[in-house]
């Protein structure tokens, strides 16, 4: 018996294959769709044994433990799949980060957080949860923010996929790494896909050239393909220009909830600020000031503040030898040598933009 013999058989070869190896007989439809598995789980057991076990031990291991041998070999390909996607966890507390007045945050956890966890209740009334969601607004909002969040809170993993990562190989190659890649994301269980700067991938095909018309279509080919999976995915894809974006990408049936993410409140301020207060030395801080200062600021721009307010801290005490703390004075001195990134032209082209694009 030949161990290094070619292995794609046809049915009758299987059969007999499979026979010669464990004295079982199989119809031969059977023996075809056993037979990748039995050569996945040799493969399995010598990984685990740093060996080859030959065909005969796999081919007797697989049909004494069929159903966990099929199990386990999922399980140890999508550990493989997620260090191949650099997947990270994400910590739960970074819900709260996000204030409850941020509208959002609301439709998330009505739309998708509530209906993936309440399954029971979801299956009673017929609610089918969300597998491709859309966030857009201006940048620095938070919906990289809001992504991560989500696998937070679901305690999903978190993989984030750059439109520089499909262009490594050259123009040329997007379209398939794409497709490469969205066949590795359909075997995941438990995970939130995320593509910033989507319109990279996804642009408007009026004026577009060869290339990017194909890049296009291949992802309207790749969204029913990943909403058809019975795992639990979600797609989520994030653009600060949704005016760019093909037409077709956002009609219904594509993308489940396309939800704009726009500037913080003053509650929604307040919870990222005394999140980042929490992390300095602090004096006294009148947080209403404060919250006062950062009119028009993002989460990012707030961010950028705080590594400013940390710095200057840093280098006070440093100079003087004694201790700094942090006060309404420090955010007085710094907060006017940050430009928030919120224009009221800009507020009003995204609220034109949420009326006529908005999907929850």
């Amino acid at each position: 018996m030949n161990d290094n013999a070619d292995e794609t058989l046809s049915p009758e070869e299987c059969t007999s294959r499979i026979f010669e190896l464990s004295g079982k007989k199989f119809d031969p439809d059977i023996a075809l769709d056993m037979w990748p598995k039995i050569l996945q789980h040799k493969w399995l057991l010598s990984e685990k044994v740093g060996r080859d076990v030959g065909f005969r031990t796999a081919c007797i291991d697989f049909l004494e433990n069929t159903e966990q041998a099929v199990d386990e070999y999922m399980s140890y390909r999508q550990r493989d799949i997620l260090n191949e996607m650099g997947a990270q966890t994400v910590a739960r507390e970074i819900w709260d980060t996000i204030s409850d007045s941020q509208p959002p945050k609301q439709l998330v956890q009505r739309r998708i957080i509530l209906p993936l966890t309440e399954e029971d209740l979801s299956r009673k009334h017929g609610v089918v949860p969300p597998k491709t969601i859309f966030f857009f607004g201006p940048p620095g909002t938070g919906k990289t923010h809001f992504a991560k969040a989500i696998a937070g809170i679901l305690s999903w993993w978190f993989i984030e996929i750059a439109p520089s990562m499909l262009m490594a190989d050259g123009i040329e190659k997007v379209g398939a790494n794409l497709r490469t890649l969205m066949e590795k994301a359909r075997k995941l269980n438990e995970a939130v896909l995320f593509i910033d700067e989507f319109e990279e991938i996804a642009a408007s095909r009026d004026n577009a050239d060869r290339i990017d018309k194909s890049i296009t279509n291949e992802f309207l080919k790749q969204i029913p393909l990943l909403k058809d999976q019975g795992n639990k995915i979600l797609l989520v894809c994030a653009t600060n220009y949704i005016r760019q974006l093909d037409a077709a990408m956002l009609r219904p049936g594509r993308f489940d909830c396309i939800i704009p993410v726009g500037g913080l409140d003053d509650e929604g301020r307040t919870t990222i600020l005394q999140h980042y207060l929490a992390k300095l030395n602090t004096g006294l801080i009148d947080l209403d000031q404060v919250v006062e200062l950062t009119s028009k600021f993002t989460p990012a721009d707030i961010e950028y503040l705080f590594h400013q307010v940390a710095q200057f801290a840093f280098e006070q005490e440093l100079a003087t030898k004694m201790d700094y703390q942090v006060t309404t004075e420090t955010f007085i001195e710094i907060t006017p040598r940050i430009r928030p990134s919120l224009t009221d032209e800009i507020i009003e082209e995204f609220e034109k933009d949420s009326v006529t694009y908005s999907r929850v």
